[in-house]
């Protein structure tokens, strides 16, 4: 049974957005801050992403090895997506629908349209989750990369040496 109300923070994102005096959970697991590397069955566009947007989360501070499928998860969404646009673009929204004669009755949506808009809606979450939109950003406060960061001040918020 899923727990009420919003998702918790990890308390690494509650340290960079400088809110982390408040409720942290002492017994979280500690994850290995190494890049993930990119799977090889996902398609082009997907490995394209990742080569994108991955390096950038690193230096970001926001990235461990444990989130590689949700990357996965995420470039594949990207990559649907993109063959959903492409289609829309190429398509466009809607064709038309003919009665016996040939003539036009009424337009309707290609499925394509829905697909990315719910895609769409996917990859705002997604995203949200990393600190790739700018709200998400914009309470995130990192002040160094992770290979700057000592272990002390990745655990407690200040370097103890």
């Amino acid at each position: 049974m899923a727990k009420p109300g919003p998702p918790l923070t990890p308390t690494r994102t509650l340290k960079l957005r400088g809110s982390w005096r408040g409720k942290i959970n002492k017994h979280e697991p500690q994850v290995d801050p190494e890049r993930p590397v990119c799977p090889a069955w996902i398609d082009r566009t997907a490995k394209l992403w990742w080569r994108e947007v991955v390096p950038q989360l690193h230096k970001m501070g926001v990235l461990a090895k444990i989130d590689r499928k949700a990357l996965e998860r995420t470039a594949v969404i990207y990559s649907r997506w993109r063959r959903m646009m492409a289609f829309i673009t190429e398509h466009g929204e809607t064709y038309n629908v003919k009665d016996s004669k040939g003539k036009v009755k009424y337009l309707k949506r290609f499925p394509q349209v829905a697909i990315a808009a719910e895609l769409d809606k996917e990859l705002g979450r997604c995203y949200a989750e990393f600190g790739m939109t700018p709200s998400a950003r914009s309470r995130v406060t990192a002040t160094a990369t992770p290979a700057q960061q000592t272990p002390a001040a990745l655990m407690f918020g200040h370097d103890s040496a």
